[in-house]
């Protein structure tokens, strides 16, 4: 059994799955990286095994690899009116931890990667994740209409929404006091800010930091209040190309708002981590903790927890994707679940053996 890993060499991610197949007698695997694609596009396969399973692992953390693909997607973002930047501006911007470089035109260019994956694809590859399926997992708008096709329950969502005063006229006739907006190809709640507003006045919670002159995502929130930088924020957002939803209220354990990791492979809820948080925000990397699965469990009733589980082995059949890291919540009376989230790398769960046992099943010994 041979693997092509789709990566960053080096990358702990690409590291652990090596250990894997090392830990269950399996040849390493043969790393074909996200640069070398980004500069020679299906070319960068030529060196790969005829025979192997392809494993498209995320781009992510690699400061020259989103600088390619901020490069490779400007003539893509000026053709759908996307805020822009030409290759002679981003060689001036200084490299920076966390700066904020045209979310949606990188995007752009990651999905021109993905295109170069999927031209190189050969007959004998079985795809772990297809292409097709990251795509749609990187577009928080696209997964959204397709969960409400399919009667996954989710967050309302507020469509085509232009602007800071649109979506706070949108907000009043909905009744809504807060939603989420999300840059729609974030990950890790990159480009994310909770928007309250009401009568009594208005506020933003949010991981960008804007120093105006640059903006970065941090792992201090923010709290944001006047008019004119809550303007500038949420301009930002959906300028960038937003995922705006209703904040639905999350349940609490032990005094902390909580949600759930689920990873779903194959058919199976494989793991289960519980985010908890003093606020709705609860990545692990932002200050959650990790609280207690047993004791959350002995909470809720048998059958909604498996009717949970099943709506997240749903999330994972319906995007095509072999795994898929399911972000759900419990609503206050710890019976109603949403989907608030599908990561199509999600699968490095700390603590847990996720790669060995998805390799194990790929091996069918699982």
């Amino acid at each position: 059994m041979q693997f092509i890993v789709v990566g960053n060499p080096g990358h702990r991610r690409v590291t652990m799955f090596d250990a894997a197949l090392a830990a269950q007698g399996l040849p390493p695997a043969h790393v074909v990286a996200w640069a070398d694609i980004a500069a020679r596009g299906p070319d960068a396969f030529a060196d790969a095994p005829d025979a192997a399973i392809l494993r498209i692992d995320s781009a992510g953390e690699d400061d020259a690899v989103e600088r390619a693909f901020v490069r490779r997607g400007e003539a893509a973002a000026r053709a759908e009116g996307a805020p822009a930047i030409t290759a002679d501006e981003l060689a001036r911007v200084p490299v920076e931890l966390g700066r904020i470089i045209h979310p949606r035109q990188a995007h752009l260019g990651f999905l021109a990667a993905l295109d170069d994956i999927a031209a190189a694809i050969r007959p004998d590859w079985k795809i772990v994740q297809p292409v097709a399926a990251i795509r749609d997992l990187f577009d928080k708008r696209v997964t959204s209409a397709q969960w409400a096709a399919r009667g996954i329950p989710i967050p309302e969502p507020l469509l085509g929404v232009r602007d800071p005063d649109d979506l706070r006229a949108r907000m009043r006739e909905a009744g809504w006091r807060s939603v989420f907006v999300k840059i729609a190809s974030s990950s890790s709640a990159a480009g994310l800010a909770i928007f309250t507003h009401s009568d009594d006045g208005e506020h933003a919670i949010t991981t960008v930091e804007d120093t105006g002159r640059a903006r970065y995502n941090t792992r201090k929130l923010q709290r944001v209040t006047a008019r004119r930088a809550l303007d500038r924020l949420l301009g930002f957002l959906l300028g960038e190309g937003a995922q705006v939803e209703r904040a639905v209220p999350k349940a609490r354990i032990a005094a902390r708002t909580f949600d759930l990791r689920v990873l779903a492979i194959d058919g199976v809820a494989a793991f289960t981590v519980v985010r908890t948080s003093p606020h709705p925000i609860t990545n692990l990397h932002l200050g959650g903790q990790r609280g207690d699965l047993d004791e959350l469990r002995a909470r809720i009733a048998p059958a909604d927890w498996e009717r949970a589980m099943a709506t997240c082995v749903a999330v994972q059949r319906a995007s095509g994707a072999f795994h898929v890291g399911v972000d759900l919540l419990f609503e206050p009376d710890l019976a109603t679940h949403r989907v608030i989230e599908g990561n199509a790398f999600g699968d490095l769960l700390n603590g847990h053996d996720t790669y060995g046992w998805q390799i194990a099943r790929l091996r069918g010994t699982v």
